[in-house]
C-alpha cells in the first residue's frame, strides 16, 4: 500500500474512494489540512447512518487540527450501494469490528501514523470498543459518546425512564403505547423503533436542537441514487440490528463481558437527558473502567443525538488528546 504523498512531503489531504476492507469495497473519506495532524477515525452510529453526507457541516472546522476519516460501514451508505448482494448476508458485531480494525490498519499505512484516535457514538460506540479491545496497539485514545453498553441494561433503563417521563407529564397516549410493549427484551422488531420515537419526543422537551443546516446533504450525497442507497442501507441495517425475532446484533451487546481494562485513554461524553443510553448506566460502566487516563463528561441539555454542545465537547476532548 502506497503512503500518501502528504505524509512524506507535508500538506493536506482530501481523498474519497472505495477501499478493499474485509473482502468487499468500502467507502471512505479522508480530509485534513495537514497530514502532520492526528488522525481521527469516526465510527458512525445507526447502524446504517453514515455521517459522510453531513461531515463538512458538522466537522469541517476540525480539519485544521485533525485529519478526519469517515467510513461507511458494511451494510450502510455507499458501501451498501456498492455491495448490493450483501443484503442477503447476516451482519455481526465481530465481522464489523474486524472491518474497523482493517480500516485503522489502512489509515496507519496510508497516512504514515503509528496510531489513530478512535471516536464512536451510539451504535458506533459498541463497534469502537470492540475494535479497541481487538487491537489496542492501533489506537491512541478512545472517545465514546452516547455509549451503548449492554442490551439488557440500556433497554430496560430506557423503557423505565420514558414511562416515568410520560406518566409525570400526564401523557396517557405515550404511557399506553409503551406499556403495551411490555418490558424488554422483545421479539417484535417494531418495538425498538416505537420506544425510540418516544425517547426523541421527551428528549426534545429538555435539550437544545441541532442546527437544521447540519442535516443538508453535501451535493454528491444528495442525488437520487445516493439517497436511495442510504435509505436502503438504513432499512437493512436496522433489521440486522434488532432481528426479526429479537435475535439481531442488539441482543449480543454486552461490553463489560469484553473486560473493562483499556490500554489507552478513555473519554466518555454523556448527555444528561439521554433516554437511550442513560447517564446512570454509562456512569456505572465508566466507574468500572481501568485505563491509563479516563474522563467522564456530563453535558446538560444534551440527549442521545448530536447537538452543538455535544460536538463542542467532542472537539475539546480531541484537542486535549492532541496536547498530551
Amino acid at each position: 500500500m502506497e503512503t500518501h504523498e502528504c505524509a512524506r512531503k507535508g500538506g493536506g489531504i482530501a481523498e474519497q474512494r472505495y477501499v478493499s476492507i474485509g473482502g468487499i469495497e468500502q467507502w471512505m473519506t479522508i480530509r485534513g489540512a495537514s497530514c502532520a495532524n492526528p488522525v481521527v477515525l469516526i465510527v458512525h452510529g445507526g447502524p446504517g447512518n453514515p455521517m459522510t453526507p453531513y461531515a463538512s457541516k458538522l466537522y469541517g472546522a476540525w480539519e485544521k487540527e485533525f485529519t478526519l476519516v469517515q467510513w461507511d460501514q458494511r451494510g450502510a451508505g455507499r458501501t451498501f450501494g456498492r455491495n448490493k448482494g450483501s443484503a442477503d448476508e447476516t451482519l455481526t458485531v465481530e465481522r464489523m469490528a474486524k472491518d474497523g480494525v482493517e480500516v485503522a490498519e489502512y489509515l496507519t499505512h496510508r497516512l504514515g501514523k503509528q496510531k489513530v484516535i478512535l471516536k464512536g457514538g451510539s451504535w458506533g460506540s459498541v463497534l469502537a470498543v470492540h475494535m479497541a479491545k481487538m487491537r489496542p496497539d492501533l489506537f491512541a485514545a478512545y472517545v465514546g459518546t452516547s455509549q451503548l453498553i449492554s442490551n439488557r441494561d440500556n433497554s430496560l433503563a430506557s423503557y423505565t425512564k420514558v414511562l416515568e417521563r410520560a406518566r409525570a407529564a400526564g401523557d396517557s397516549k405515550t404511557v399506553a403505547t409503551i406499556e403495551a410493549l411490555g418490558p424488554p427484551p422483545w421479539k417484535n422488531p417494531r418495538n425498538f423503533g416505537i420506544l425510540r420515537r418516544a425517547t426523541r419526543l421527551y428528549e426534545a422537551k429538555v435539550t437544545d436542537p441541532a442546527p437544521a443546516a447540519w442535516w443538508t446533504r453535501a451535493p454528491e450525497y444528495a442525488t437520487a441514487q445516493a439517497a436511495a442507497e442510504y435509505e436502503a442501507g438504513e432499512d437493512y441495517a436496522y433489521l440486522q440490528f434488532v432481528g426479526m425475532e429479537g435475535d439481531g446484533m442488539l441482543r449480543t451487546i454486552d461490553l463489560p463481558k469484553l473486560g473493562t481494562r483499556f490500554d489507552m485513554p478513555v473519554y466518555l461524553i454523556q448527555g444528561a437527558e439521554d433516554l437511550v443510553t442513560t447517564k446512570e448506566v454509562t456512569k456505572a460502566y465508566f466507574d468500572s473502567i481501568v485505563a491509563p487516563h479516563k474522563d467522564h463528561i456530563l453535558l446538560e441539555r444534551v440527549g442521545h443525538d448530536p447537538n452543538t454542545a455535544m460536538l463542542d465537547a467532542q472537539y475539546k476532548v480531541l484537542k486535549s488528546i492532541r496536547a498530551r
